[in-house]
């Protein structure tokens, strides 16, 4: 990513004032959707770590942090764009958690953020075009690139013994950027993809879909889709009309909501998701009560990171601490974990440095890319069980 911040972006930067006594964060995520099932708990988590910064009250002397939602749809650039100069223009936000999925972030960074000098941090969007996208030193990620994902991707599927695939995507930033870099990894290998085709999101019908991919046949099929619409309903078609009874789950398609309405016919499909087993996301899966969701972690890492950089600057203007982000992701300084934004916001104010590791184990590389880790998932009993990281 590009970060040099410009001189002419600064003199637009929207903020609260130092001495707000609300400093409000947006939060736009697709509420509806082909991901709906899965933004609740992130916004949650994200809302959880504002909480955590209020309650501590060492924040910005003694301000409070409010998010404030807006719905991305996952799909719909347009309403995405919209949402967030609603949060900006009428809610008087001074950042972005979000957006979510990868053609509305990128829509909302180039239409509106770059615009209004607003920093966005995403928990989600995983767009290998984001890495070197002109942002003006505006835009970063707690997950990874699905340039490494792609790479994941081919590796499991080689290592359980799958040398002929079929590969359906989304049609979208999202879709076309894994859907390249899972087929360039996995014929780098020697693998055979049998057939690669997109799919839209929201339709009644996908037999012209399913038709094209059984004829094409092979031994599984990857779908790299949404887990509410799209890639479901390929899924139900494929195992409907017997053409595919395995299935390869990449990120998007990584949640209960699927195994819930598939069943026990998605037994024995596999994939990966964002995740670590770090120190971090055992304390933040102790703090919630139970295993992360996807994104759930990133989610509660971004609104940290936001604060955190607000508090290292002295100040909720973009203009001013987003240059502080990478200060506080990365070494030197202290290590701050969830439950621990207290601890990190009086070091910081004491003028000391920090390290924030939080529930993913953040380190920004380059200029602000997760370097990122992944669970692997296998549906067993009609649910996703995790059985390693990598």
């Amino acid at each position: 990513m590009k970060k040099m911040l410009l001189a002419a972006v600064a003199t637009t930067m929207i903020a609260s004032p130092v001495l707000a006594a609300d400093v409000k964060l947006g939060i736009i995520y697709g509420f509806t959707g082909p991901i709906e099932s899965l933004t609740p708990p992130m916004a949650e988590a994200a809302e959880m770590a504002m909480k955590e910064v209020t309650d501590s009250g060492s924040f910005m002397d003694g301000s409070s942090v409010t998010g404030v939602r807006a719905d991305s749809t996952c799909v719909d650039a347009a309403a995405a764009t919209a949402g967030a100069e609603r949060l900006i223009t009428a809610e008087g936000i001074s950042a972005i958690v979000g957006a979510d999925c990868s053609g509305v972030t990128i829509a909302v960074l180039q239409n509106t953020a770059m615009a209004k000098g607003m920093v966005m941090i995403s928990p989600s969007a995983t767009s290998p075009a984001l890495s070197d996208m002109e942002d003006n030193g505006l835009f970063f990620r707690t997950a990874p690139s699905d340039a490494r994902e792609g790479q994941v991707v081919a590796e499991m599927l080689k290592e359980k013994g799958y040398n002929s695939v079929a590969l359906t995507y989304t049609n979208n930033d999202y879709g076309k950027g894994l859907a390249g870099a899972i087929q360039s990894n996995f014929e780098s290998m020697g693998g055979n993809i049998t057939i690669v085709t997109a799919h839209e999101e929201g339709k009644g019908d996908y037999s012209a879909e399913v038709g094209a991919l059984a004829q094409a046949g092979g031994d599984l099929l990857v779908v790299a889709g949404y887990l509410d619409q799209g890639g479901k309903m390929i899924i139900q078609g494929s195992l409907d009309a017997g053409s595919f009874d395995t299935f390869f789950l990449p990120g998007g398609m990584i949640g209960d909501s699927l195994p819930e309405a598939i069943g026990s016919d998605l037994d024995g499909s596999f994939g990966v998701v964002a995740g670590t087993d770090s120190p971090g996301a055992k304390m933040m899966s102790e703090i919630i009560g139970g295993e992360l969701g996807p994104f759930v972690g990133e989610s509660y890492d971004a609104a940290a990171l936001i604060m955190l950089a607000m508090q290292a600057a002295g100040s909720t203007s973009s203009a001013d601490f987003a240059g502080k982000v990478l200060d506080v992701a990365n070494a030197p300084g202290e290590k701050i974990f969830p439950g621990e934004l207290a601890k990190g916001m009086k070091i910081l104010a004491g003028g000391g440095e920090i390290d924030y590791v939080g529930a993913s184990a953040v380190e920004l590389i380059g200029g602000g890319e997760s370097a990122g880790s992944y669970r692997e998932i296998v549906v067993e009993g009609a649910k996703n069980k995790t059985v390693g990281y990598r």
